[in-house]
């Protein structure tokens, strides 16, 4: 039987570092925000290369919540679905995914609007998704009795072998050292829209070096991060603790 998790993180948030590590397991298939679609059409956000990603996948929530529920379509004993929280804007939640392990992927909001900026893309809070992230997290939590696993994206950076370990541990898995290392380019299970977002990670070969303090924000970005500060700290203090 597979066993399915669903780590829903934010953009610019390591997520993309994340899949690679998984998808290094040859016990793993891996998915890449299969929501993407259904997003673009709902919202008409308009994000680069939105018609190409509408164009590859599946665009209907139910279709697309039935897909990750239902068969593996590689048979392997773990299925990783990368999925972006700011995403679930239509009719699906989280608990539409039956059987799923859910885990949260978090990252201090300056970092992730300092990334945006970087890309010279426009952002708003509802980008980030962190309120979409608390609200799944408590539902999840109370569904379970206790915090569901919760990653730092700087923690994992700073000593990704044990923050790796004690995910596979908080998600009942085994810990396999292949998690580490993976290879470089554009991998085949990597949606569309990778050309564009890709770009770091495709010339990674293992998780990067630790955040360093992030640029100076202009006010509409600091506005931004002020907005998304207090989801962040509230599932920062579930995050399991580096040391």
């Amino acid at each position: 039987m597979t066993i399915r998790i669903a780590m829903w993180s934010g953009p610019r948030n390591l997520s993309t570092a994340m899949m690679r590590s998984f998808g290094s397991r040859t016990d793993t298939h891996v998915t890449d925000e299969p929501f993407y679609g259904a997003y673009l059409k709902e919202t008409n956000d308009p994000q680069p290369m939105a018609d190409d990603v509408m164009a590859s996948m599946d665009c209907e929530w139910h279709g697309v919540a039935r897909s990750m529920a239902g068969p593996n379509p590689a048979d392997t004993p773990i299925w990783y679905q990368k999925h972006m929280a700011h995403h679930m804007v239509g009719p699906i939640a989280h608990d539409d995914l039956p059987g799923l392990r859910h885990a949260f992927l978090i990252r201090d909001p300056a970092r992730v609007v300092a990334s945006y900026a970087a890309k010279r893309v426009a952002v708003r809070p509802d980008h980030l998704g962190t309120a979409k992230q608390v609200e799944f997290f408590d539902r999840e939590a109370d569904r379970l009795g206790h915090a569901p696993p919760v990653m730092d994206s700087a923690d994992i950076l700073r000593d990704p072998f044990a923050m790796l370990q004690k995910l596979c541990a908080a998600l009942g898995i085994a810990w396999d050292p292949a998690m580490l290392h993976w290879q470089a380019g554009l991998h085949p299970t990597d949606g569309i829209w990778a050309s564009h977002w890709y770009d770091a990670v495709a010339s990674s070969t293992g998780f990067g070096a630790p955040d360093k303090p992030p640029p100076d924000l202009t006010s509409e970005e600091q506005a931004v991060v002020d907005a998304c500060r207090a989801d962040y700290d509230h599932l920062a203090q579930h995050k399991i603790p580096l040391s």
